[in-house]
Parts: C-alpha cells; structure tokens; sequence
C-alpha cells in the first residue's frame, strides 16, 4: 500500500464537496478497489469512504411499491431486509462471495463498478431499476455502457437504487467456485407488460437483455417458450473458465432453470 489522505464524510454533500478534488476517489465496500490500490493498478492521493453516509443506507418501499437500496448498504444487509419484499433480489444478495464479501461489499459499489461478472447488474437490468446519483436519476437500460462502463460522471455518487417489484422473478448463477462470480448469471424478471431477462458473467461487453428470450417469454412464461432459442457465441468471453460457445450454451440453460424456479 501507499499514503493518501482518508476522510469519511457523514452527508452526501460532504462526500460530494471532498470528490471535487480531482485526485479523490469514493471508497464503498471496497472489495475491488483495496486489491486494485495494492496493486498499485490505481493511486489516488484521497479516499473518500461512504460508508459513513446514514441517508445512504437500509431498505424500505416507497409510495410507488419500489424497493429502494441506500447505495452504501451491504450485500448482508440486502439479503436480510428485502426477503418479504423482492425474495430473488435477496437470494442474489445471499450468494455473493463469502460472509466477509457480504458484510463489507455495497450495493452501490457493485453498481458502479459494473464487473462484467458481478451479480447486482443483472438485478439491476431485468427489474428494470432506476440509478439514482446526488444529481440526477438514470433508468437501467441508459446506465450500463460496457465493459466497466457506466453513465456515472466524475464525482458522481450512487445514493440509492430503486427496483420496481415484478410478479415473479429468479435469478440463477453459475458459480466460478474460486471467486464466487458469475460465470454465467441470469436473473428473470416478470412484470404485467412483460418479461426482461438480463445476463451477466458471459459477454465482453458486460451485462446484457436477452431480447430474444423476452419476447418469447412474455407471450408464454414457460421453460418450453425458449426450445430452440440460443445466444451466438459471438463476443462472449473464453477464458480459462470457459470458452464463448459454452458461456453461450449456459445462458440459455440458466434461463430455463430461472424461469422453472419463477414459475
């Protein structure tokens, strides 16, 4: 490691005021950036924890019947506290990493982040989740733009993520036994207009709507409506893990299983 200045600000425009510092960055849970500043792989002068940030924290519904999540709550704590509200959106919470994973890692961070294949962008993007930031509010389908992409801007703070609650859901991972991501993850999400089903673990690009799947399944929210469907192998990753054709493979797997445990 290597010295920076720390500072743990307790209100959003606090955080907001210490980010200004184009030498500053935000520190949630940490689990990606503490590996990445041992390494060396990034070295801000300033962190600046969120951690400390109450209105940042806990679950609740609001008047619309949206589940919103403080940006800086903890896997744990999603798990715990939306299980009576959205039970796949818990079950994901409950099987990210490890216990420590869990209790450290935040929402908001995994979000913004946008690992490729980290489990919370898939939530994200079949809810059809609004992101909100200190300034502004961006739908899912405008927020993830690739490959540790994002439409947050410098300085931009997640403050909260709002999920409508659909009629039915599940989200079903491959799990790389190693690390406990993705190697390939679904989640399926069933609302009255229809289906979205979003993917992650398996493209380059990062998280992904199976479009194709959608329209099947919301004309029939069956396993049967995705005979004969599949992803190309085309852009997904080949690794060590896995090639692209069998990342492809699995995705229409987990989504037959995903949409059998919705049923």
């Amino acid at each position: 490691m290597y010295a920076f200045d720390f500072e743990k600000p307790t209100t959003v425009a606090e955080a907001v005021a210490a980010l200004a510092d184009d030498e500053a960055q935000p520190l949630s849970g940490g689990q990606t950036l503490i590996p990445t500043l041992k390494q060396r792989l990034a070295m801000p002068s300033k962190l600046v924890s969120l951690t400390g940030i109450a209105e940042m924290q806990g679950v609740c519904t609001n008047d619309a019947g949206q589940l919103c999540i403080g940006g800086a709550t903890p896997h744990a704590v999603v798990a715990a506290e939306a299980a009576s509200k959205y039970p796949a959106l818990s079950a994901l919470a409950s099987n990210i990493g490890d216990p420590a994973v869990r209790n450290r890692g935040t929402i908001g961070g995994s979000v913004a982040n946008n690992d490729p294949a980290a489990c919370y962008p898939s939530a994200v993007l079949a809810s059809g989740a609004t992101v909100v930031t200190n300034n502004r509010e961006i739908a899912a389908d405008d927020y993830f733009q690739g490959l540790f992409s994002t439409a947050l801007e410098e300085g931009e703070i997640i403050t909260e993520v709002r999920f409508p609650v659909p009629q039915a859901a599940n989200y079903q991972k491959f799990v790389q036994p190693a690390s406990r991501f993705a190697l390939v993850g679904v989640f399926v999400a069933k609302f009255a207009d229809g289906v979205r089903v979003a993917v992650t673990g398996a493209s380059n690009d990062g998280v992904f709507r199976w479009t194709e799947a959608e329209k099947a399944l919301s004309a029939n929210f069956s396993p049967d409506a995705l005979n004969g469907l599949s992803v190309s192998a085309d852009g997904m990753i080949g690794d060590l893990h896995g090639t692209p054709e069998y990342r492809a493979h699995l995705i229409a797997v987990m989504t037959k299983r995903a949409v059998a445990a919705a049923s």
